[in-house]
């Protein structure tokens, strides 16, 4: 059996091409390539008598310049405070025997993504046996109750 490329994994050397490019405006939080990717808050963007972007760290301090073409400016990404389940029914693909619950992804700055958490029959046998703890745990601080 051949090897089957999908292209748009980037171990395999390709890029998908749908991520939007990214526009820095006043008061973006972005990071500097620059400046070994340090944190800051644009203050200033191009233009009326300025030829960079001008920046501060986010709890203030000694501000810097990027270039005006903003090349070396990348956007922050909102981090991941945990996943829910979703009231949906979940996935099963026989073919590869991989199972799908429905989640929703929980940002620190408040917004949320649906998604799908995919899990291979060993993930899936893990998953059962931690689920079933915390059932088991539950139970007994509710006196058997469950």
């Amino acid at each position: 059996m051949s090897r089957r490329v999908t292209p748009h994994l980037p171990s395999q050397g390709g890029e998908s091409g749908t991520a939007a490019p990214f526009y820095t405006r006043l008061g973006d939080l972005t990071r500097d390539t620059s400046r070994d990717g340090e944190i800051g808050v644009v203050i200033a963007l191009p233009g009326e008598g300025r030829n960079t972007y001008h920046l501060c760290p986010p709890g203030g301090g000694d501000k810097w310049s990027a270039p005006n073409d903003g090349n070396t400016l990348r956007p922050v990404q909102p981090q991941v405070t945990h996943v829910t389940p979703l009231k949906r029914d979940v996935t099963y693909d026989a073919r590869t025997q991989y199972g799908g619950l429905p989640i929703t992804v929980h940002y620190d700055a408040g917004g949320t993504a649906g998604s799908l958490l995919v899990l291979d029959p060993s993930q899936l046998e893990l998953n059962h046996y931690q689920v079933g703890r915390i059932r088991a745990l539950l139970d007994k601080d509710l006196g058997g109750l469950l």
